[in-house]
């Protein structure tokens, strides 16, 4: 009996990465008890979404890269139909046209480009190792953009952004010169007045809001102004658990999901998002280890730009919520509310551990 339960245990661990498992492990940790404090009544709702996530990245584990290498054309090709399929048929909540009801479910078609994305184009370049030309660049460009555009005419920006990210990581550790993507940036920046124009209104809205969130205090200026409030109200050491007045007394707006990070710094203070941002460099640090590690082009480029997606993840979140971005609808990666980001990321977290599992066979 006790052998048995060896096996099956051996079994059910194989494929897990212990240093990636527990530093995942401890951001779900932190997740349960910051919603335990700011949205008690979905904590029920987020321990299923944790062991949905969780079976969806031991299964990912377990995929040979050779195999994802497989399905990455297929992937795209899906995603990006389902894209123009929203486009047509999608449903419409909130000014946005998201989701496609397929009857018995719902699903949200940008979320799978987060992943489908990085797995094209590492698929792209892998099948041009010998000589990567400039060409080949300017088509992972194109196909880079194709599903942002119509991601950001949903419009849904926040995803659109970490999609672009995703691809942009794989073209820039695809070995993209200097010179290229300092031409790329001065004329994304000489772009600029010409994209103003041609944005929606909330867009220009949520920049001007950045810029004085204080025009509009009590309208789009809220959302900033109170988790900022929140944020310098936590001092060093917080007001402690379930303490924070922002959150407890419904100031905070979005206080479960966007603007999780707010609650946290109030109620731990400084210390609290050291530690925070300590778990968060671990788990970056471990996954460039992996890519680094990697016997393959496609799986370097892979891993690679699916680490730096938590960073963006993070990075964009807490700039939305510190005021020094605009708000875009990004969540906390592993630590907000929510079902479709938490499956994605650890979808993310096994395509990872499949890499480093397999790393030593011989791959074509």
């Amino acid at each position: 009996m006790i052998n048995t339960l060896r096996h099956l245990l051996r079994r059910l661990t194989d494929p897990i990465d212990p240093p990636l498992m527990a530093l995942a492990a401890i951001l779900l940790g932190i997740s349960v008890l910051v919603l335990g404090s700011a949205s008690p009544d979905r904590l029920g709702a987020q321990c299923i979404n944790v062991l949905a996530a969780l079976v969806v990245m031991r299964m990912a584990a377990q995929i040979p890269p050779q195999r994802l290498m497989r399905l990455a054309l297929p992937i795209y090709i899906v995603g990006l139909t389902l894209l123009l399929a929203v486009m047509e048929f999608g449903e419409v909540s909130k000014g946005a046209r998201r989701w496609l009801n397929l009857g018995v479910m719902r699903i949200q078609p940008s979320e799978v480009m987060k992943i489908a994305m990085p797995l094209m184009l590492a698929w792209y370049f892998h099948k041009r190792e010998p000589l990567i030309r400039l060409r080949d660049y300017c088509i992972a460009v194109l196909l880079l953009l194709a599903p942002v555009v119509l991601i950001a005419k949903q419009p849904d920006l926040g995803t659109a952004i970490l999609v672009l990210a995703a691809g942009f990581f794989v073209i820039f550790f695809a070995g993209l010169p200097w010179k290229i993507i300092l031409g790329l940036v001065a004329a994304v920046a000489a772009a600029a007045p010409m994209a103003w124009t041609v944005m929606h209104d909330y867009q220009r809205a949520r920049i001007l809001t950045l810029l004085d969130p204080e025009a509009d205090p009590l309208g789009k200026g809220f959302h900033i102004i109170q988790s900022t409030i929140a944020i310098g109200s936590g001092g060093i050491f917080g007001k402690g658990w379930g303490q924070g007045t922002q959150a407890q007394l419904d100031f905070l707006p979005e206080r479960h999901t966007d603007f999780i990070f707010a609650v946290i710094s109030e109620e731990f203070g400084l210390l609290g998002n050291l530690v925070l941002l300590t778990v968060y460099a671990l788990l970056i640090g471990r996954g460039l280890m992996i890519a680094a590690n990697a016997p393959t082009l496609f799986t370097r480029l892979l891993a690679g730009s699916i680490t730096l997606i938590f960073f963006t993840y993070a990075f964009v979140n807490m700039g939305m919520v510190s005021g020094i971005l605009p708000v875009v609808g990004v969540p906390l990666p592993f630590i907000s509310y929510g079902g479709t980001a938490l499956v994605t990321l650890f979808l993310g977290i096994g395509i990872l551990m499949s890499i480093h599992k397999h790393r030593m066979l011989v791959q074509k």
